[in-house]
């Protein structure tokens, strides 16, 4: 199983970035996006289900990044606007065969399989 994570970058204050994440080698029943900061620990930004149906993003991020899948070209993306300098972080694409629940999305241990990350830096 591979997660291959591409996108980040360095960018100003508002402007939009997107990664993408192919997961490949086996079905998976939900896909995420998890970010760690320097200093700070690993936290949840965004998941859904791979069949569809079920969303759930951070409330730091909801409304300004969209989490999306290609089931047709096996790609996970997360569209990021209105990027801030808190949102600075490397950004990791997770995956797990099994379709959670709204409520265990969160959950980094829920997740199996795990991207080598991304690094998004956004400048004030």
């Amino acid at each position: 199983v591979q997660l291959q994570a591409s996108g980040g970058g360095l960018v100003q204050a508002g402007a939009s970035l997107r990664l993408s994440c192919t997961p490949s080698g086996r079905s998976f029943g939900t896909v995420g996006w998890f970010r760690q900061a320097p200093g700070r620990e690993r936290e949840f930004v965004a998941a859904t289900r791979w069949a569809g149906g079920t969303t759930r993003y951070a409330d730091s991020v909801k409304g300004r990044f969209t989490i999306s899948r290609d089931r047709a070209q096996n790609m996970v993306y997360l569209q990021m606007n209105s990027l801030q300098p808190e949102d600075t972080a490397v950004y990791y694409c997770a995956a797990d065969s099994r379709a959670w629940i709204f409520s265990a999305m969160t959950e980094e241990n829920r997740y199996a399989y795990w991207g080598q990350g991304t690094q998004v830096t956004v400048s004030s």
